[in-house]
This record gives structure tokens, sequence and C-alpha cells, in this order.
């Protein structure tokens, strides 16, 4: 894991497609690679409702140049495909995210061969799961998390053991306290956290009141709270739900536009790779040092 003076240059190939049969169209992924280095841990990416691959560039970028593989696949929610409203795979399209991020571990192979130089560079046995928003309850089932119906019942798990770790930024809480708009168009955001048994970095912001639920910003720490242990949360202070700005450098649906926001998710989420991965344990030591140093802290952090 390079440090901050040895990054490496960014490479970043998109579309890379993979044919997907399932889904009934390709997917598109975006892949930002390090042009350096071997043995690369793979990052795969869920973006937000109605976004795509193309968004979370300060994320992506920050994370290759520091030595990871990022895989930033396209959901049929996104914006840019324009799927109707009526369309019948609509309903199962949260299912269909888990499945996508897993038919991304299927082709690391074709996705190596696809971005030029990347083949043999790649560490197929560490891969991550991180996601934002809608993102983070798509990479949260990949690590255990279930879906409850109507009555409570926890659905069948969609877990996928190659994901080793999870990056889970503004996760929605938990389901009972949905408003009645969640309910109609969100019903599947009723989580079960009682299997997310994996490691996982977890970011809530303390100003961030969703119309999703009729609970406060507390709402985004159940993640946090409702699961298993091996668990970190990073409370940012102020922090509403773009973190400061995570998901593009020019993101209108950021409100609370913070570059020293998005400067310590960057940081504190590589540090917890660095060392949950690649057991790189004074990176994270450091990292967590220097935030409690500060005269000012933007967050703090807790660990169970």
């Amino acid at each position: 894991m390079s440090n901050s003076s040895h990054l490496s240059p960014v490479l970043t190939v998109s579309p890379v497609r993979i044919p997907a049969p399932y889904r009934g169209q390709d997917l598109q992924t975006k892949v930002s690679v390090p042009v350096s280095g071997a043995g690369l841990p793979v990052i795969v990416f869920a973006h937000g409702f109605s976004l795509s691959s193309r968004d979370y560039a300060p994320l992506a970028d920050y994370w290759a140049a520091h030595g990871f593989v990022v895989i930033q696949p396209t959901f049929l929610d996104s914006s840019t495909l324009g799927l109707a409203p009526d369309d019948p795979r609509t309903p199962d399209i949260w299912r269909l995210r888990v499945q996508d991020m897993s038919h991304v571990a299927d082709n690391l192979e074709l996705i190596e061969q696809a971005v030029p130089g990347l083949a043999g560079r790649v560490d197929r046995n560490q891969l991550i799961a991180a996601g934002h928003s809608y993102g983070a309850q798509t990479a949260g089932m990949l690590l255990g998390e279930r879906v409850r119906d109507a009555a409570g019942t926890p659905g069948d798990s969609m877990a996928d053991r190659r994901f080793l770790a999870g990056v889970l930024l503004a996760h929605p809480g938990d389901g009972d306290s949905l408003t009645e708009m969640a309910q109609t168009y969100f019903p599947f955001m009723r989580p079960d956290f009682a299997q997310f048994t994996a490691p996982a970095f977890i970011a809530a912001g303390d100003h961030d009141q969703s119309p999703l639920s009729t609970r406060g910003p507390e709402w985004f720490t159940d993640v946090y709270t409702m699961s298993p242990a091996n668990k970190t949360l990073l409370t940012l202070f102020g922090g509403e739900h773009g973190l400061g700005g995570v998901s593009g450098y020019e993101a209108a649906a950021t409100t609370d536009e913070n570059p020293e926001r998005v400067a310590l998710v960057q940081r504190l989420t590589t540090a917890y790779l660095s060392a949950v991965v690649l057991d790189d344990r004074d990176a994270w030591k450091t990292a967590v040092d220097e935030l409690r140093a500060e005269a000012e802290p933007q967050g703090r952090i807790e660990s169970k």
C-alpha cells in the first residue's frame, strides 16, 4: 500500500461491458486502477439511487491512487439507462443490484483483460463491497444483511463470501420507521442485520435527515448499532446525506459541500481497508490518532 508521497497515477476505463443475460442487458462498469503495483485488492462500489458508474469519482480516484482496483457497476435504476417505470424488472432491482455486484466478482478475468496493463496484477481473493445510500444496502447484502418482509421475517440471504469486508456510507436504517412514501417506493429498505458478521467501516452524517424515515439522523447508525461486532462507525459532524460531496466533484445533489469532510472519508476508508484487507494496522492507528488529535475534528470514530 503506497503512502501519500508515493501515489500512483490512475487509469480509468469506461464502459467495460459484461454480458449479463439474467438482467436483460449488459452490465456496464467503470474501472479505475493504479498504473503500478501488483497484488491489488478490489473494491466493487454500489452507487446510490438513480446515479451511475460515472459518479463517486472522489472516492474511486482516491482509492485507486492508493493501490485498489475500483469497479463501479451501473444498476438498472440509473437515470442514465432510462428504464420505464412499468418495466417488469423494476420491483426486483434491489435484488438485481446485489446480483450485479456478484456478477462483477464472477467476471474479474474479463475485466482484467479489458483494462490495459491490468492482467496479472489483481488479488482476486481480496474483494471489498462498498456503497453509498441505497448502494450501501446493496453492498451490505453481500456481507450478510437480509431484507425483512412486511411481517418482519428476514428473506433469503444473498451473501457472497468472496467479499471480505465493507465500506457502507449513509446506509439506510431499520425499516420500522419508513415514511409512507418510502414504504411505497422502497419497501425493500427493511434490513435485517443479524447475520451481518463481516467487518465493515460505516459512515453517517449527524445532520442527515432522511425523507425516507420518521426518525432523525441516528437512523443512519442502525447498521452499526444493530449489527454484530467487528464494525467501525465514523460520525461526521454536520454531515448530511452527501457526506460532504462523495458522489462527485461538482455534484448538484450535495447539500453539505465540504472538501475537508470528503477528505476525511477518503483517508479513513483507505486506512481501514489497509488494516483489514492488507493487515497494515499502523495506517489505521495513525489515521485515528490524527483525527482525535485535531483541535476541531470533523467527526468521531468508535468501534465494536
